[in-house]
C-alpha cells in the first residue's frame, strides 16, 4: 500500500517502508504517523526500512514531491519483486511516529483504550474489539476527556437513539463510540490519541446516568455510517 499525506515534505522526517503481517503486505509512506493506525490494525510491524537507496528513487533537485520521487518508485519496485532490504537500512519499529499504535490495556476490572482515528461522521474508533471487552460483561461505563458516563449498546448507528452515546462494531471489526446523526467525537472532546477507559457499570454510575444514558450492550457489525 502506498499512502502519502506529507505536510512536512522536505524536512528530516523519514521516508519508510513497513512490512506487516509477517511479510504479507508492505506499507510505504512518510514516518509522520500516517501509517501507524494501519500498522496497528494488522498487529504491528515485522520490519521497517528507511528509503535511502538512491537506485530506487527518481533523480532531481526538488525536495517537495516525495510522493513522485521516493514513495511511488519504492512502491513500484516492491511490487515488481525487489526485496525490502534493498531499499535501505532497517530501523527500529518502536521509533516510528507516533510509535506504532499501542494495544489496549486489558485489566480484570477495566479496559484502557485509545482513540485510533475519527471518521468524517465523528465516530471515534477505539483500539479494542469485542474480545477485549468480553470479561467486563454487558453493562459498561466510559471515562473519557469530557467526563464519565454510561453508554449503550447499538446494533447499528441509527439504533443508538437521540442524545445517547453508543458502542458499535465498525467495518474494521473494532469498537467505535458514536452518536446517531451527531458528531460524537466533537461532543465528547475526543481526538486521535485520546484515552478512554471502559469498566463495569456499578450502582452509582447507573444512578448518575438517569438522564437518558443506559448501559452498553455491544452490538454486531451492522450499518456503515451515521
Amino acid at each position: 500500500m502506498l499512502a502519502v499525506v506529507d505536510p512536512t515534505v522536505g524536512t528530516n522526517r523519514r521516508p519508510v517502508a513497513v512490512e506487516v503481517g509477517d511479510g504479507s503486505s508492505i506499507l510505504v509512506g512518510p514516518d509522520n504517523g500516517l501509517l501507524a493506525p494501519a500498522v496497528g490494525l494488522v498487529g504491528g510491524a515485522t520490519r521497517v526500512v528507511e528509503l535511502r537507496n538512491e537506485r530506487y528513487r527518481l533523480e532531481g533537485a526538488a525536495r517537495t514531491f516525495d510522493g513522485r520521487d521516493i514513495f511511488g518508485p519504492a512502491a513500484g519496485h516492491l511490487a515488481l519483486g525487489v526485496p525490502l532490504s534493498e531499499l535501505g537500512p532497517e530501523v527500529d519499529p518502536a521509533g516510528l511516529v507516533p510509535g506504532i499504535v499501542a494495544n489496549a490495556g486489558v485489566h480484570p476490572d477495566r479496559v484502557e483504550a485509545e482513540v485510533l482515528w475519527v471518521d468524517h461522521y465523528g465516530n471515534a474508533q477505539l483500539n479494542v474489539d469485542l474480545q477485549d471487552l468480553a470479561h467486563l460483561g454487558d453493562s459498561l461505563v466510559m471515562l473519557a476527556p469530557d467526563g464519565r458516563q454510561p453508554v449503550r449498546r447499538a446494533d447499528c448507528y441509527a439504533a443508538i437513539g437521540t442524545g445517547v452515546t453508543g458502542l458499535v462494531v465498525d467495518s474494521y471489526g473494532l469498537v467505535s463510540l458514536a452518536r446517531d446523526r451527531r458528531n460524537c467525537a466533537a461532543e465528547l472532546s475526543l481526538v486521535p490519541g485520546s484515552a478512554v477507559t471502559l469498566s463495569r457499570l456499578d450502582g452509582d454510575d447507573a444512578a448518575a446516568g438517569g438522564t437518558g444514558s443506559v448501559p452498553v450492550r455491544l452490538g454486531d457489525r451492522t450499518g456503515s455510517g451515521t
